[in-house]
């Protein structure tokens, strides 16, 4: 194991700022990163890390400020740069290409050659040591990337940048579409590659991570860092949460009111299945209550909330809203009944990013925006901006695209379209993924409100505590399969995952 010297900065930011026209991205960032060491980096959407990352990664020059490397000033003029000097970044959206194998991917754009021809043999076999290196030598250099699992893609990532001369990784929200084996696994390469005196930033919203994997913390605040460098062991939870939000955030998960015997069940689900993939599901929401359905991922959590919402045609069972029973496979069935989903992938599934956020709030319902066959927009944008005013959505100007929000206001772009329909039912899958601490409170609260105004919710989470929280009902779900329905009350985060561990046993 190579000895690190963690007393002297590999990477040093000063003062760094970032205008975009009128917008100030940054305005004052100091860091400090330490040869071998996991530095985290906090913050609420919006706070700067992107543009952080794209600063550091060479995409965008700093206005003002001073980037340090070894102790000696330089400008990352380009993402070339800063492969040059020695920075490698792996962006949220993984810029691995499916079409091409792990080796070509691995070495697109340096490939190794001689006389102007490819050596095929000899990056075939530095992509058998890279992948050796980060522990997935059973993975064949040969294989195409579109065939592999997201922790696989990470691993093709990772290769990538260590087939430069690197010493320094930046990875933004590594661990969003891992299940909790993968993320293990992550947790582990990234143990491997500082013990060799690599350097890791990894952004998270998670503050559990933090404790498992971090050395130091970084946190950021409107453009500006609140708190460089604060040692993970020594720096309690409630203190960040003051520094990435300005406030201290309490009672988290709001509290459960509890739904009657008498409250009217709008949503039954009976016998429901899909062959391959989950079987005999059923429950019922009632109005005013969450359920939540809690495993691992690859339980079929998201593929039983897809065919009740008739996205998947089910091969067995019925699904019934309000007493009467929907036409399975059939979407605008669901949607006409008064369901609403907000899927896992809100970005490519659920919005168009460069429509205006009221258009995307009314995507659901043009039929009634529309006079003549013509759209009105008043109309369209009257009602967006009513449902923006009661969410709180920011900012509220509802002519912006969709896709320039943070990650909690999108989500809330999507209950809005529901609520703009007249939905009573809403199945949300991963609410929160991507999500700041602030803005999860927000959405914890809003989904609370929307329960207890009448409407039946489901929600599925790959956070078990998250689902715990929420819910007033839990379903525990394995292999395709129900393993336990009860109150969320009566069971804890272990109790979750020993019913997984135990039906998977079965």
């Amino acid at each position: 194991m190579i000895k690190v010297d963690h007393s002297t900065a590999l990477l040093s930011v000063r003062g760094v700022t970032k205008r975009f026209g009128p917008v100030r991205a940054l305005r004052g960032v100091d860091l400090d990163v330490r040869p071998g060491e996991v530095h985290c980096l906090l913050g609420q959407n919006g706070a700067g890390k992107s543009t952080l990352i794209k600063v550091l990664a060479g995409v965008h020059a700093p206005d003002e400020g001073e980037i340090f490397w070894k102790g000696e000033p330089v400008a990352v003029d380009g993402p070339q740069a800063a492969i040059d000097i020695g920075i490698a970044t792996m962006y949220q959206e993984l810029d691995v290409v499916d079409g091409l194998t792990i080796v070509e991917n691995i070495f697109l754009g340096h490939e190794m050659d001689r006389a102007g021809l490819t050596r095929r043999q000899a990056q075939a076999a530095e992509a058998r040591r890279l992948l050796e290196r980060l522990g997935h030598g059973s993975l064949s250099p040969h294989t195409e990337v579109g065939t592999l699992s997201a922790a696989q893609k990470q691993i093709v990532s990772m290769a990538r940048a260590l087939s430069h001369d690197i010493e320094l990784i930046i990875m933004d929200e590594p661990s969003a579409v891992l299940d909790t084996e993968e993320v293990a696994n992550l947790f582990r390469v990234v143990g491997e590659l500082t013990s060799q005196g690599i350097a890791v930033i990894y952004i998270t919203h998670r503050l559990e991570e933090i404790r498992r994997i971090g050395d130091r913390i970084t946190v950021l605040k409107d453009g500006a860092s609140t708190a460089s460098g604060l040692p993970v062991d020594d720096t309690p939870t409630a203190t960040l949460i003051t520094h990435m939000t300005g406030r201290e955030v309490a009672n988290v998960f709001p509290a459960r009111p509890g739904v009657g015997e008498a409250a009217p069940v709008l949503l039954e689900v009976d016998g429901l299945g899909l062959d391959g993939v989950f079987d005999d599901v059923s429950f019922r929401v009632r109005a005013g209550e969450i359920v939540g359905l809690a495993g691992l991922v690859g339980s079929g959590r998201s593929e039983i909330v897809e065919t009740v919402y008739g996205a998947r045609r089910a091969t067995s069972g019925v699904v019934r809203v309000a007493g009467s029973e929907t036409t399975r496979g059939s979407v605008p069935a669901a949607v006409a009944a008064g369901m609403g989903l907000s899927p896992e992938e809100r970005k490519s599934q659920g919005l168009i990013l460069g429509e205006p956020i009221f258009r995307n709030v009314t995507l659901s319902s043009f039929t009634r925006m529309a006079h003549g066959g013509l759209l009105d927009e008043g109309a369209e944008r009257e009602a967006a901006d009513a449902q923006i005013a009661a969410l709180e959505l920011r900012p509220a100007d509802s002519t912006r695209a969709a896709g320039t929000l943070s990650g909690g206001n999108q989500q809330k772009i999507l209950l809005a379209r529901w609520l703009v329909h007249g939905s009573r039912i809403l199945l949300l899958d991963e609410p929160t993924r991507g999500v700041d601490v602030g803005a999860r409170a927000e959405i914890y609260a809003l989904i609370r409100r929307l329960a207890d105004a009448g409407n039946a919710v489901v929600v599925i989470s790959s956070e078990i505590d998250e689902v715990l929280g929420l819910a007033d009902t839990v379903l525990v779900i394995g292999d395709g399969r129900v393993l336990s329905t009860l109150p969320a009350s009566e069971i804890d985060e272990h109790g979750v995952l020993d019913l997984v561990m135990k039906g998977a046993a079965a």
